[in-house]
């Protein structure tokens, strides 16, 4: 499936190393304020080549806002984005045409559907989340109508964790780090496994904050579930906790539950999220990222015929997919809590009676 969301839909399209990629946002209200700027500096943040963390592919990922907006407003109808592909490098993979990559979706596509798109992974490269991005941006400029703040950064990488979370200095950090203190052991981490021709995991953590009380459609639409779908969903994405997450299995009832007074919550061991509600307090979560599968040490694998070979990949990488990935989870979180919003305004009758009682009653 290539779309996303149930009031807010979002649909993406395009490969790697297509002409272009980009989504089709339907759902979006009318009569809000589209902040061009906005939208591409957002896609700036997770464009590659930005620094010898990243890939060396150098996209300038501009984006081309094709319908739903007119004068910068949105007109209520679908706002379709394009980023044009602009930086490829196909015959890179020439070598692996018929191999499958360890650790890739190559094997798993070729298997569902008997083709692949072996340049640069296709349709499974995280190239596509340029487009998520996009969508998340103009996801973010909704929030903001109502005071509803996502942020997120680096907590963890190669198991160097934060002691602290400074998310305005994430927004500087080239690794998006949380911690300065530790940013630069993370960044030697990064470093070496890129020379030695190798790759590490990490562990993003989102909030957001001024989320108002009531969001999350139960039972099979819980704000956390759908939450957990949407970071999984995301390419190298192998665990996800939402507020204390594995750690609440080690602990009591009387220590995990979050005592209630009249100003708020006492703690916030939920994460947030009771019964798959938002409960007003900040949401927070952790997405756990594998190292990027895309080494340049040679492999043991099989190509499609599953004959025995060694791979030696050549191409432009990620030495740790976290760092990026920060930005997508951002955006994803921002799309499901908009999403959410717009499910709950007519979750009750008071809700509705707002909008269509009579005058007069």
């Amino acid at each position: 499936m290539n779309s996303f969301g149930k009031k807010l839909r979002l649909t993406t399209f395009g490969e790697s190393h297509g002409k272009a990629i980009g989504c089709v946002l339907d759902g979006v209200p009318a009569g809000l304020e589209i902040d061009e700027e906005f939208v591409q500096r957002e896609l700036d943040r997770r464009k590659p080549g930005k620094s010898n963390m990243e890939t060396g592919r150098k996209e300038d990922d501009r984006v081309e806002i094709l319908s739903g907006v007119f004068e910068g407003i949105s007109t209520g109808t679908p706002i379709a984005m394009v980023i044009y592909n602009t930086n490829q490098k196909s015959k890179d993979y020439a070598n692996v045409k018929d191999l499958f990559r360890p650790g890739h979706a190559d094997f798993t596509y070729w298997h569902k559907y008997g083709i692949r798109d072996y340049r640069g992974g296709g349709r499974s490269s995280a190239r596509e989340t340029a487009a998520r991005v996009a969508a998340g941006a103009v996801a973010k400029l909704m929030l903001a109508k109502f005071g509803i703040d996502v942020q997120s950064g680096v907590c963890e990488i190669d198991g160097i964790e934060a002691k602290t979370y400074d998310f305005e200095y994430a927004k500087s950090s080239k690794l998006y780090a949380l911690d300065p203190d530790v940013e630069l052991m993370q960044e030697r981490a990064v470093l070496e496994a890129k020379k030695n021709h190798d790759s590490v995991g990490g562990v993003v953590l989102a909030v957001a904050n001024g989320v108002p009380a009531g969001l999350g459609e139960p039972l099979y639409y819980k704000l956390d579930a759908v939450l957990a779908e949407a970071m999984m969903g995301i390419n190298a994405a192998k665990a996800v906790e939402i507020g204390d997450g594995i750690a609440s299995a080690h602990l009591k009832g009387s220590q995990n539950n979050d005592p209630i007074t009249p100003d708020g919550f006492v703690s916030n061991h939920s994460g947030g999220i009771l019964g798959g509600i938002s409960n007003a307090d900040e949401i927070r979560l952790k997405v756990y990222f594998k190292p990027t599968p895309s080494i340049f040490q040679e492999q043991d694998t099989i190509d499609i015929h599953t004959q025995s070979t060694k791979l030696n990949l050549k191409g432009r990488h990620d030495p740790c997919v976290a760092i990026r990935g920060s930005v997508v989870v951002e955006s994803m979180m921002a799309l499901v809590i908009a999403d959410m919003m717009l499910l709950n305004a007519s979750s009750n009758m008071q809700n509705l009676q707002k909008i269509y009682s009579p005058k007069g009653i």
